[in-house]
């Protein structure tokens, strides 16, 4: 059956786009999963990743663990091992390949929850989140108190209960969470985070009673550990009784043994508090009425004291001693200001004979004569470069070769412009090119200048026969 071809309202997809949208949804619709299975085609390339696939009889999945999860491993995974893996789903693009990218990985059978909580529990170790260093200090005089916890628990009653005998005018909310089942690490993430960003409270307890490992296994949790390691406000973790022991309490900023004890971690004895006040109450009446009767017998020995000496004779002996103090004054101010005075003159002295425009006029009568001096020496070293230039050129002009050619003479040359001036140059047949001063003419040697008896007076010449005559294009 024949198709028609995709109209206006159909988007047509390239496979890089639907792999991408594909890998969108499988990432949004799918939380962290676990997942159980055997290894098998396990990879172990020098980057450190693991690339390997769980199956069991009837399917099988791609899984990826990369190096910064699989060095927290405690084992050494192997083909045809039964396993617990943790991760997302994913899809590998450029292949159009499911997998899952796993953050965790367990053997399966016995001990798995253990197995998990001491993977998480080196793992967080390691990036720092357990340092003292991190923690958070206590509030001393909380006035507000946030408590993440299940409202109908024991936990809220005990804490509520220790909170209302040692610290009553606190005041408590209460952040509601399940802290049991599959749904409670990401409500108590949110009751936490919300405690957190409301700032209500100076402090957060978080925490639950006791119960066995899968019982608390909402408080190993690591989205939940991150949480707490993030809070801006102080964190008390309060998880099961003394011997229980969860990735909360290490995490947060105090560990409370039990719901009880984080309440009295959280604030102080009002009891204690409240008799230690009486007592500073007392001690301090006491020390008043102390320094109040000190004081008295001191006002008394001032009173006596001032009587035998009556302040209007130290007014006048005052007096008398800022007359004095102002004639000195006025003597020494005359004093400084003559002597400024004086100084100011012998300045304006000094300046008016090193005054700028004196020596300006005396620059500029040095630059003028510079000025001559230097016109009068460009003067003579032209003239004399102009007079030497003219000498030289007379005497190229007279040992020019072209003068010599102007009286009658003429330059042999052969065929390839040399000048020819010995006798064995100039052989019988020979074609040259004589130059004349104006024109050049072909001729051909017709005797050899060897054959002719040589004389002193007169040396041998060649016998020319002229062949042809061309104007010279010099």
């Amino acid at each position: 059956m024949a198709i028609s071809p995709p109209g206006p309202q159909n988007h047509i997809y390239r496979p890089s786009e639907l792999n991408s949208e594909v890998r969108l949804h499988l990432e949004a619709g799918f939380p962290r999963i676990w997942l159980q299975g055997e290894i098998s085609n396990l990879a172990r390339p020098a980057s450190g990743h693991f690339y390997f696939t769980i199956k069991d009889p009837r399917a099988q999945i791609r899984c990826a663990l990369f190096r910064s999860n699989a060095s927290g491993l405690g084992f050494s995974p192997e083909n045809g091992q039964e396993v617990l893996v943790r991760g997302r789903l994913g899809l590998y693009e450029p292949r159009g390949e499911f997998q899952l990218i796993a953050d965790g990985l367990l053997e399966a059978g016995a001990g798995a929850l253990q197995q998990a909580y001491e993977a998480l529990k080196r793992k967080l170790e390691a990036e720092g989140l357990f340092a003292p260093e991190r923690k958070q200090q206590l509030p001393r005089w909380p006035r507000r108190i946030a408590v993440v916890t299940s409202p109908t628990g024991a936990a809220i009653r005990d804490i509520i209960q220790v909170l209302g005998q040692r610290w009553p005018g606190a005041a408590v909310r209460i952040y509601p969470s399940q802290v049991q089942g599959e749904a409670a690490p990401q409500e108590l993430i949110r009751a936490l985070r919300a405690a957190d960003r409301h700032g209500f409270a100076d402090v957060i307890i978080i925490g639950r009673g006791g119960g066995s490992l899968e019982d608390l296994w909402a408080f190993n949790d690591e989205g939940l550990a991150r949480a707490i390691a993030s809070a801006r406000t102080p964190v008390i973790s309060a998880v099961g009784h003394e011997t229980d022991f969860t990735i909360a309490d290490f995490v947060a900023d105090h560990r409370a043994p039990t719901p009880s004890a984080a309440a009295m971690a959280a604030t102080p004895d009002g009891a204690a508090l409240s008799e230690r006040l009486h007592r500073l109450d007392r001690q301090l009446h006491r020390s008043a009425s102390s320094a109040l009767e000190r004081r008295t017998q001191r006002v008394d020995e001032f009173a006596r004291r001032l009587s035998n000496r009556h302040p209007g004779r130290r007014i006048d002996d005052s007096k008398h001693l800022a007359r004095r103090l102002e004639e000195r004054l006025l003597k020494a101010a005359g004093r400084t200001l003559d002597e400024r005075q004086r100084h100011a003159e012998t300045l304006l002295l000094r300046l008016r004979t090193r005054h700028p425009g004196r020596r300006i006029e005396q620059m500029t009568e040095v630059l003028a004569h510079s000025h001559r001096r230097l016109l009068r020496a460009w003067q003579r070293t032209v003239e004399q470069a102009s007079d030497r230039l003219d000498a030289l050129s007379r005497e190229l002009n007279a040992v020019s070769p072209l003068n010599v050619l102007q009286r009658g003479y003429a330059v042999v040359r052969g065929d390839d412009g040399i000048a020819l001036s010995r006798p064995e140059q100039l052989p019988t047949g020979r074609t040259v090119s004589l130059m004349f001063s104006d024109f050049e003419v072909d001729a051909e040697i017709v005797s050899d200048p060897r054959d002719r008896p040589v004389s002193r007076a007169s040396p041998p010449e060649p016998q020319i026969s002229l062949i042809s005559r061309r104007r010279s294009s010099r």
